[in-house]
């Protein structure tokens, strides 16, 4: 380490892609601290994929227990089924605690000073801390940011964190309203719409655009809404503006159409959760000291190497990673990207390859997904001047689905017709999220169908879908 600084590396933010971040900087000998203002492990395990996880996997067992029809066709049979919110909202604060200890402790071990207070940029290679005990400023040869986001609420809508409420409160599982509106059908609205409908809520889910579920591919959000939207107490609204929200008892909901703004519906219901996205947290982070500007929406710019810029140049030591960026606003998008940001440190540049991050949504039964929607496919073909086709396989046809009698699902894979590339990977249905690794690891090797097609998958498993997949995407020419 230079003797000029405090540290080689100083993380603004301990959430999980500072986190990695920090971990691999040891690695790679890199004296380190870490500075965090709130929770350890922020937002992913505080309030977001883990207590989530937690509360879907108990909701889910419920959802289980409870379809006797299903049991049933295994020659089970089970008596009534209860269960205590309690247990549950429990079960997701125990786990919270569980994983933020194991964060924490990971990091004492391997040495990474863990300074709390509030960090922000006081100059080229500096921070000052704002902690209990007053003011501090520490130098570092370089800094990374990793703010992370926030849930968004729009204009209109009034948050009172008990009958109005974000993400944030929801998983926290504190109530089970009988009738909750969810606004926004992206994967946090599908994940909590499963979670209540498991518990016995009704739910009126509400989406500004044309279609539910509108950033999915349309095949998968198609069976998405046969799936997981039209058997369940779920009534929907779409193309619906909830111009207007007031919290109390009831939730007073004004419901204008999306495009002329005309409050068309009142909608009274007992709880409102708002799943409309996320943004960044980039205030009172000292950019403006090293004349950094974020963009419209509060996004830091940064280069593909995620150097922050300013001006459209690089800013020297200075980095950013995870929802900050904008680029992928997914946990494990950003420790990949902090892991990236180590290494190029440490001489050895490297770029996150965006194309073969999978994602998915916990819901029963999950969804999948890598790489490019076939719309989006389509589009860069145009651009570039090649054919896109898909094809699909269904778990209907699956003998470990069969087993399992959880048949619901496609898989379809999308890919070049001229050199069998793939492009996009979706999944619904039984391990859906474990799945789609297989497809993200191949498109991270480039990997053509007619490749993928000789490759030899256990049987009897639903890997097999993707198996099949390959192999009538094949040509044998």
């Amino acid at each position: 380490m230079s003797q000029e600084f405090d540290y080689d590396l100083v993380i603004i933010g301990a959430g999980v892609g500072g986190h990695g971040a920090a971990l691999h900087a040891v690695e790679c000998g890199l004296k380190t601290a870490i500075i965090e203002a709130a929770d350890m492990g922020g937002t992913c395990v505080n309030r977001g994929c883990i207590p989530s996880k937690a509360l879907l996997a108990a909701s889910g067992r419920v959802r289980e227990l409870r379809d006797a029809h299903h049991l049933q066709s295994l020659g089970i049979q089970l008596g009534a089924v209860a269960f205590e919110r309690e247990g549950i909202a429990d079960h997701a604060n125990n786990l919270v605690a569980k994983i933020q200890g194991d964060l924490t402790n990971s990091l004492k071990r391997l040495k990474v000073d863990i300074i709390r207070g509030w960090g922000k940029i006081a100059g080229p290679q500096k921070i000052s801390v704002k902690t209990d005990s007053g003011e501090k400023t520490i130098t570092a040869r370089d800094i990374l940011l990793a703010p992370g986001s926030v849930p968004w609420v729009p204009p209109g809508i009034e948050v009172d964190g008990k009958t109005v409420y974000t993400s944030d409160q929801a998983v926290k599982l504190e109530s089970l309203p009988q009738w909750i509106a969810i606004i926004g059908s992206g994967y946090i609205g599908l994940e909590f719409a499963d979670v209540y409908t498991a518990l016995g809520s009704e739910i009126t889910m509400i989406e500004a655009l044309d279609r539910l579920m509108p950033t999915f591919d349309p095949d998968i959000a198609k069976q998405a809404e046969r799936i997981l939207i039209n058997p369940r107490d779920i009534e929907t609204r779409v193309g619906k503006l909830a111009l207007k929200v007031t919290p109390g008892s009831p939730v007073v909901i004004e419901l204008a159409d999306a495009k002329t703004k005309e409050v068309e519906e009142i909608l009274e219901v007992d709880a409102c959760l708002v799943a409309t996205g996320r943004i960044p947290a980039t205030n009172n982070l000292g950019l403006e000291s090293v004349g950094v500007e974020t963009d419209r929406r509060g996004f830091i710019p940064v280069n593909d190497d995620l150097a922050v810029l300013s001006g459209g140049e690089p800013v020297p030591h200075l980095w950013a990673i995870g929802d900050a960026t904008g680029k992928m606003m997914l946990a494990h998008a950003a420790s990949a990207q902090g892991v990236a940001v180590v290494e190029t440190i440490a001489g050895r540049p490297r770029q996150v390859d965006y194309r073969s991050i999978p994602a998915a949504a916990f819901t029963h039964p999950e969804i999948g997904f890598v790489g490019l929607t076939e719309p989006q496919a389509k589009e860069l073909g145009e651009t570039e001047g090649f054919e896109v086709a898909a094809v699909r396989t269904y778990f209907k046809g699956n003998s470990k689905a069969l087993a399992e009698g959880e048949t619901e699902g496609i898989a379809k894979v999308i890919y070049r017709k001229d050199n069998g590339g793939i492009l996009g990977v979706h999944i619904i249905g039984i391990h859906a999220s474990d799945l789609i690794q297989e497809a993200a690891n191949a498109i991270a090797l480039r990997q053509s169908v007619n490749t993928l097609a000789f490759t030899v998958h256990t049987h009897p498993t639903l890997s097999e879908v993707l198996d099949e997949a390959y192999k009538r995407a094949a040509t044998y020419a």
